[in-house]
């Protein structure tokens, strides 16, 4: 596997340092750069001095938050996966996070193993998150869709069945196994979701299947 590079925006310098060590322990990780504000990271990917595949960032950072900082790190290199690693587990973060294109929701007391795990699962295109806050977003789906929504975009049920489960955060060859589909059929199943829901990347796709209750 090749190396992800990940660079870490985290405001506390002794969570800061522990993630580092963390990350620099794993050979298929590289710590490009670590940050106390989203501002100079966004200002270092403008000017091309870094191009991380994987962002860690806090929410309540000084300065502009996290969330404000995942839309600005999107809309000047969309292919960077932004996770959020946060002490906030209320729903309005997690929806605010998801609809912000954040690729995947972790808690601060999430183990080692988990966090690189995370970081892994987001670099081949999975949406981690702890299991606390995938409950979250599974009841927020029953509260915002508590009946069959209308299908205004035509997806076939097997696009329904491939959003669904790109929703529960499982990666492309995790949605080909439960589907028992190839991995191509599931990214063919992709390109057309993505063109009927005209969005450009699985977090899109998120974010409007919870918004306008397409499940």
């Amino acid at each position: 596997m090749k190396t992800i590079t990940v660079s870490i925006v985290e405001d506390h310098a002794d969570f800061r340092n522990g993630l580092q060590l963390i990350l620099e322990a794993d050979p298929q990780i590289e710590c490009e750069v670590v940050y106390e504000r989203c501002e100079p990271l966004i200002r270092d990917i403008e000017l091309g001095k870094i191009c991380p595949r994987v962002v860690l960032m806090d929410i309540g950072l000084p300065g502009i938050s996290g969330i404000e900082g995942v839309q600005r790190i999107k809309a000047i290199h969309p292919d960077c996966q932004v996770l959020m690693l946060t002490v906030y587990d209320n729903d309005a973060n997690v929806f605010r996070a998801i609809c912000a294109e954040a690729s995947g929701y972790l808690l601060k007391q999430s183990t080692p193993e988990q966090i690189l795990d995370a970081i892994k699962q987001v670099a081949s295109g999975g949406i981690p998150m702890t299991p606390i806050i995938a409950r979250k977003v599974m009841t927020m789906f029953r509260e915002f869709a508590p009946g069959p929504a209308n299908n205004p975009t035509h997806l076939t049920p097997r696009e329904r069945e491939v959003l669904n489960a790109l929703v529960e955060g499982l990666s492309y060859k995790q949605i080909a196994q439960k589907l028992f589909i190839s991995f191509d059929t599931v990214r063919n199943h992709l390109r057309h979701i993505y063109e009927k829901l005209q969005v450009h990347s699985k977090s899109e796709a998120v974010a409007k299947a919870l918004k306008e209750k397409l499940l």
